[in-house]
C-alpha cells in the first residue's frame, strides 16, 4: 500500500470573492505524497493493487516526455518494490528531462517510440509486441485512466469530500478518469465542474459520461464541463496565466503548476468574475498535485 498523507484544506481570501459573496477553499491534495501526489495516488491506487494481487513484478504504462503520470508511476512502483517500463512518445532527447531523469532514477526503463506509432499503444497487436519484447507486465494505460482508477478517486470522493458542506467541486480535466470518480462518489451531491485542460476538449464530455457509467451504472446531471480555459492547449501556458500564478503564489501562499490546477484555478476566479456562481456559494477546488521540485 503506496504511503498516503491526510490534506488540509485552505481557505482563499481576495476582493472579488467578498463582493462575489463566495466562499472558496482548496483541498491540497498535492500534499497526500512527496512524489505521487494528487488524483495520480488515487488513480494507481487500485492499479498497483491489483498488479500485486495478480502476481506482476513489472508495471508497463504509456507516457510523454513531461507526464506526470509517467513521474507518479516510477515512484509508486519503486515504493512497491515493483519494476516499470515507461513506453515514451517519441524520440530520445539527451540529457533526459527533469521528469525522465528522476522516473530512471527511480527504476524505471523506457521504450521510446515514434509519434505515429504511438498512435497504436491501446491496438492488440502493438500489445503483444511489446509483451514479445518485455515478457509478462502489468498494463496501465495512458495518464492511468481505466475503471480501476476510476474506483480510486470515486473512493477520495466518498472519504474525503461527500461529508463536506460544499456546493460545487471544481477540478482539472486530461482524461475525464478523475472526474468521472468524483462525480461517482459524491453520489449526486452538490455541482461538478470540470476544466479541460485541452484545446477543443469538447470530446471528453462524452468520456466522462461513459466511465461514469461503466464504474456506477448511473447517470448523474450534477456535473458540467469547461473548454474555455486550456491557455493554448495541454501543457501551454500564456502570460496571463503565469501572471495569475505568481498572484496566487505570492497573496495566498498557493503553488500551482500551469498544466492543470492552474488553469482550473484560474478558471474558476474567470467564472466567479462573470457570476457563474449563486452568490453565497461555498466552492472547493481539488489541487491534482504536480508540482516538481
Amino acid at each position: 500500500m503506496l504511503k498516503y498523507f491526510d490534506t488540509p484544506i485552505q481557505e482563499i481570501f481576495d476582493k472579488k470573492l467578498k463582493e462575489s459573496g463566495i466562499q472558496l477553499f482548496v483541498k491540497r491534495e498535492d500534499l497526500n505524497h512527496p512524489f505521487v501526489s494528487g488524483n495520480k495516488w488515487w488513480k494507481l491506487k487500485y492499479n498497483l493493487e491489483k498488479a500485486k494481487a495478480l502476481g506482476h513484478s513489472t508495471v508497463l504504462t504509456f507516457g510523454g516526455a513531461f507526464s506526470n503520470h509517467i513521474y507518479a508511476t516510477a515512484a509508486a512502483t519503486k515504493e512497491l518494490s515493483l519494476k516499470s517500463i515507461g513506453v515514451i512518445r517519441g524520440e530520445e532527447t539527451l540529457p533526459l528531462n527533469k521528469t525522465l531523469a528522476f522516473a530512471k532514477q527511480n527504476g524505471m526503463d523506457f521504450h521510446f517510440i515514434s509519434r505515429e506509432d504511438y498512435k497504436g499503444k491501446t491496438e492488440q497487436d502493438f500489445i503483444t509486441r511489446l509483451k514479445e519484447k518485455f515478457g509478462d507486465f502489468y498494463l496501465i494505460p495512458e495518464g492511468g485512466t481505466n475503471k480501476l482508477a476510476v474506483e480510486g478517486c470515486a473512493q477520495f470522493a466518498q472519504e474525503k469530500l461527500s461529508n463536506l458542506d460544499f456546493d460545487y467541486v471544481c477540478l482539472p480535466v486530461g482524461t475525464g478518469g478523475t472526474m468521472a470518480g468524483i462525480i461517482s462518489g459524491l453520489n449526486g451531491k452538490g455541482k461538478v465542474i470540470g476544466v479541460s485542460v485541452l484545446k477543443e476538449g469538447g470530446f471528453l464530455r462524452d468520456e466522462i459520461k461513459g466511465l461514469v457509467r461503466e464504474f456506477s451504472g448511473k447517470e448523474f446531471p450534477n456535473w458540467h464541463l469547461e473548454t474555455d480555459y486550456h491557455f493554448g492547449g495541454y501543457a501551454k501556458k500564456t502570460a496571463e496565466l503565469e501572471e495569475f500564478l505568481l498572484r496566487m503564489a505570492r497573496e495566498q501562499n498557493l503553488q500551482l503548476e500551469f498544466v492543470y490546477s492552474g488553469k482550473m484555478v484560474a478558471g474558476v476566479f474567470d467564472l466567479i468574475r462573470k457570476n457563474y456562481f449563486v452568490r453565497g456559494s461555498k466552492i472547493l477546488l481539488l489541487h491534482t498535485g504536480g508540482l516538481r521540485d
